[in-house]
């Protein structure tokens, strides 16, 4: 049986690592964008950078013979979710898509939901001056028009492109503590966070440092998942669908 991962998050190393200790005879292979310098390698073959779009992607799953693809990749990867859906239903490969639960609002948390990085940007000027920005390097180009905001950009690897003029960037990569999140918020003085829904306990404590220092959080919501294709919201829970389909198969 093969197995392919479209991975990068850490529920698709997890995942790797559970297909490899509970299906041995198995080839699984996880596929890694190439987007990070020097991302952290799972269990299994690798391969790295892209298909060529769904008919690449689909020509992939036919020659290596894939018998179940999981699309693992970040929530937000809305571009290979799509394609993983066609190629998918193109070679008749059967897709489950691997996404974390979103986050939800607590008491006493300031957040203002939008649809993308432009409406994000639409709103900061009404909301602060000193922004905390942990959307990632890519789609920076979004608030470079705004030179009335001071950023502080973090990300695991350096920006590239348009980026607002005045930006420091902060080259770290997670999970962050609570502690740290908060003395960040305080030696800024950051008065306005901006994120994206990707879920997850290990970027979720600069909420709370955001909801105890009582300042707005503007979050991007998710992209919805192709219609039609299942979704897992564990590891554990993909692993336990895949086994289902072996015994259907």
């Amino acid at each position: 049986m093969h197995i392919l991962v479209l991975g990068g998050t850490t529920e698709a190393r997890r995942l790797a690592e559970l297909l490899v200790e509970a299906l041995p005879d198995a080839r699984v292979t996880s596929s890694l964008a190439g987007r990070v310098a020097s991302p952290k390698l799972p269990p299994g073959e690798v391969r790295v950078g892209g298909f060529g779009g769904a008919d690449g992607l689909a020509a992939w799953l036919r020659t290596h013979e894939v018998d179940a693809l999981i699309d693992a990749t970040h929530p937000f990867a809305e571009t290979i979710s799509f394609n993983a859906a066609a190629a998918a239903a193109q070679a008749h490969v059967p897709l489950l898509a691997l996404r974390r639960p979103g986050w939800t609002a607590a008491e006493g948390d300031r957040w203002h939901p939008v649809g993308s990085l432009a409406e994000a940007a639409e709103v900061l000027p009404a909301l602060g001056e000193r922004v905390f920005l942990t959307t990632g390097r890519m789609g920076l180009a979004a608030f470079a028009a705004l030179d009335a905001q001071w950023f502080l950009m973090r990300s695991v690897d350096a920006p590239e492109g348009p980026h607002p003029a005045r930006m420091e960037v902060l080259l770290e990569r997670g999970p962050f503590t609570l502690d740290g999140e908060r003395e960040l918020v305080r030696r800024h003085r950051i008065d306005v966070l901006v994120t994206k829904d990707s879920g997850g306990a290990a970027t979720a404590p600069k909420l709370t440092a955001a909801r105890e220092a009582g300042i707005p959080v503007v979050v991007v919501r998710r992209p919805p998942v192709p219609e039609g294709v299942p979704v897992a919201d564990t590891p554990e829970a993909a692993v336990a669908w895949l086994a289902g389909h072996r015994l259907r198969g």
